[in-house]
């Protein structure tokens, strides 16, 4: 039976193991040729950030997948995980500064091109926005996976290809675009919505960079400082991945919860208007724990509310509260 050192060395093996010094040349944004390294980071992102933010107004898919591709972000957050890994505060504190420009510069960038958005009305139906502005726990599942592609890819030499795919899968300067957009806007809770989703993102990375650099040997190597307090580092990591994973997991929760008992409001309803063959149900808004339901029937007039009030009881939750508007400013009141 294989040891964990043997499985550990199959993840990645010494022939096709990057050297330490090979994968800090690729992430560190200070070593090497700096001035090339920093004027094609700040280029390429400024390049991404417009690309980006024109793709979500425009509600383009391809655009945005465009963006994702050529922006350079994901270089120096994975920088952090190694600086953390090989006891460089240095390489932490620079990589870190390194996103916080990059993050200013598409914000601003967003607040700039949101002077082209009609009105915020525009925004909601966005899908570009919508899908960014309410992170789930999965979104921090998927960061993670993609963060430990992102790892492996630069530790193996054979695994350099994945990297466009790597950038693809992770969604780092489209929120920010969506922040400033929003912001712009007015729409603040939008754009803490998708900030929340960008620093899940980052958080994710640095933590699983940090465990695949680990796992490659690197805190090993003899360039690493032998005094550098790692574990006070992995602590610090861990506790950002928890701070930022509950509102996730309970936005989660809640959404789940939410699209449940829509289809349940929504059956009920249906049930209670089923001798009006004229009635239509359009839709279930939620405004905090409200549902109201949008109907239409010829006269505006509806069966006793009665009937629906005890369906509703035994289906959903007492602090839910179901309104149904049947148009011209009429709302009744059900639960």
């Amino acid at each position: 039976m294989a040891t964990l050192p043997q499985m550990l060395q199959a993840l990645i093996p010494p022939t096709q193991r990057q050297t330490a010094a090979e994968v800090t040349e690729a992430l560190d944004l200070g070593s090497g040729d700096v001035a090339g390294k920093r004027s094609g980071f700040l280029i390429m992102l400024t390049l991404a950030g417009i690309v980006a933010i024109a793709g979500v107004l425009t509600d383009s898919t391809a655009t945005v997948i465009g963006a994702m591709i050529i922006a350079p972000l994901g270089t120096p957050i994975l920088a952090i995980g190694l600086g953390i890994v090989t006891g460089h505060l240095s390489l932490v504190v620079r990589s870190i500064l390194w996103v916080l420009a990059g993050l200013v510069i598409v914000i601003v960038l967003g607040l700039l091109f949101s002077l082209f958005v009609s009105t915020p009305q525009s925004l909601e139906t966005n899908s570009q926005v919508v899908g960014r502005t309410s992170p789930s726990f999965m979104d921090l599942v998927a960061a993670l996976a993609t963060g430990f592609a992102g790892g492996f890819a630069m530790c193996r030499k054979d695994l350099s290809a994945v990297l466009p795919g790597v950038a693809i899968a992770i969604s780092l300067v489209p929120p920010l675009g969506v922040v400033g957009v929003c912001a712009g806007q007015g729409l603040w809770a939008d754009a803490l919505g998708a900030l929340w989703l960008f620093l899940s993102n980052v958080v994710a990375l640095v933590i699983a960079g940090s465990i695949v650099f680990t796992i490659a040997g690197y805190a090993r190597d003899p360039g690493s400082s032998p005094v550098a307090n790692r574990r006070r580092a992995y602590v610090i990591v861990t506790a950002l991945t928890i701070i930022i994973a509950i509102p996730l997991a309970v936005n989660s929760v809640v959404s789940i919860a939410l699209a449940r008992w829509s289809v349940t409001i929504q059956d009920s309803t249906t049930d209670w208007l089923g001798d009006l063959d004229s009635a239509r149900i359009y839709s279930v808004d939620w405004t905090g724990a409200t549902a109201t339901v949008v109907i239409t029937t010829d006269d505006g007039t509806t069966p006793s509310v009665d009937e629906l009030r005890d369906s509703l009881a035994s289906a959903i939750p007492s602090f839910v509260g179901v309104v149904i508007d049947v148009g011209q400013g009429k709302e009744v009141r059900v639960q």
